[in-house]
């Protein structure tokens, strides 16, 4: 695609080592790969652990998450047989919010440079934010000329003044530094940070559903993501404290049942559209506390239907809720993917188009190669996106912080520092 950024897209040299890490509520993801000559991933190594010490992709336990990432990350490099100094990380839980903002600024009849370009995503002065938030993503969606809007890129062009239409990602401050400390404890530096349902994006949509807008619904455990593209570019981010564990939960409590039955019967039996045969099918429920063998429960699985379809229902409910009330529900076309590992629950991808009234497809990661099967569905949309940015992008430490919130670094680490430059040159391509 054409430039909607500061600055064009840089490849990584072929061969070079690339790792992206997908810190989720239910599990944690490790991908290793090098980039080919076109500077595509080429997975080499996998590693993914259950998580520990996360809630609605929060820390919650530093010394428990800081083991699950570990693990994640040892499995992978010994498959990789390469060890690993720095990763690309995701963020989705910490109050993920989005906004756009106008910046404009006078040009004085010269023609627009990169330069004008940077001094124009650098609004951390200008952009009021609560205390404990900080921004994640600065990313320009819009550029007008004197007054003179949809334009895709204003280099080169004469004017007064330049207007851009910046689309701001924030998340909560503590939650960052919280997971960041979590990565350097295992001896690991963190080269930039990406929002979750933009990585699922770019993992699972074609190029023709980010041009004309589609929605990227990232059902993970302990949140759900959503995402709007639209000309190319993430136009609306947000996130909802509700995912697959929360079904878990209320199978658990519905049945009297172990979490782990809970779980496996969710996995196995579990269906978001009833069906006729529900009431004559029975499955085993085995009761909390006592010898499952002897003391299971029989139960119709219209049952289990009955107490998973509410829980999914109010997702995309609030999906659906927090589209309409941020405008971008038109924009976002009638086009919408599925990604996460809820997702891939029997019935979901119907019981979401019939609520949000919109044509639904299960999303898959594309364009990655060396990914098995097991690893190649939608539970891993996210650890693959963030595995093409890693591999097709580089940061650049001389242009701090212009697209993030720079003075927030964490002395000897440079994340803020480097974010900027990342997610900058991302930009250039999509």
């Amino acid at each position: 695609m054409g430039f909607n950024g500061v600055k064009r897209m840089r490849t990584r040299p072929r061969g070079e080592l690339i790792a992206a890490l997908d810190v989720g509520s239910t599990k944690v993801v490790c991908f290793i790969a090098r980039a080919d000559d076109e500077g595509r991933p080429l997975v080499i190594g996998i590693g993914h652990q259950i998580s520990r010490g996360l809630r609605s992709g929060v820390v919650v336990d530093m010394e428990a998450a800081e083991k699950a990432i570990g693990h994640a990350v040892s499995s992978a490099e010994q498959m990789a047989g390469e060890q690993i100094r720095e990763v690309v990380v995701n963020v989705v839980g910490g109050h993920l919010s989005s906004q756009i903002v106008g910046v404009e600024l006078p040009i004085a009849g010269h023609a627009v440079s990169e330069s004008d370009l940077r001094r124009a995503t650098k609004i951390n002065g200008r952009l009021r934010l609560p205390a404990e938030c900080e921004i994640v993503h600065t990313i320009p969606v819009g550029y007008a000329i004197d007054g003179s809007r949809g334009i895709r890129d204003p280099r080169g062009m004469l004017g007064n003044h330049l207007g851009v239409e910046l689309h701001v990602i924030s998340a909560g401050a503590a939650a960052l530094r919280n997971l960041t400390t979590c990565i350097n404890r295992c001896h690991l530096e963190v080269d930039a940070v990406v929002a979750s349902p933009y990585a699922a994006g770019l993992a699972c949509l074609v190029e023709d559903e980010r041009d004309l807008g589609c929605t990227i619904i990232d059902m993970g455990g302990g949140t759900t993501g959503i995402g709007v593209f639209s000309e190319g570019r993430l136009v609306f981010a947000d996130c909802i404290p509700i995912g697959g564990s929360h079904v878990t939960n209320d199978v658990a409590r519905g049945l009297t049942t172990p979490l782990l039955h809970a779980e496996r019967m969710k996995t196995l039996h579990g269906h978001a559209i009833p069906s006729l045969s529900d009431d004559r099918e029975l499955i085993d429920a085995p009761q909390v506390g006592e010898d499952p063998p002897s003391r299971a429960n029989h139960v119709p699985k219209s049952l289990l239907t009955g107490i998973i379809r509410p829980r999914l229902e109010e997702v995309f409910e609030m999906v659906r809720g927090r589209l309409e009330d941020s405008g971008f529900d038109k924009i976002s076309g009638r086009r919408v993917v599925l990604a996460g590992g809820g997702s891939q629950l029997h019935g979901v991808r119907e019981l979401a188009q019939m609520i949000l009234d919109k044509q639904v497809r299960l999303g898959r990661p594309i364009g990655i190669e060396g990914l098995a099967e097991a690893t190649g569905g939608p539970a891993f949309a996210t650890a693959a996106g963030l595995l093409t940015l890693a591999a097709r992008h580089r940061t650049d430490p001389v242009l701090a912080g212009v697209m993030a919130g720079g003075d927030v670094a964490e002395p000897g680490h440079g994340l803020w520092h480097r974010l900027g430059g990342w997610f900058r040159e991302n930009l250039g391509d999509f």
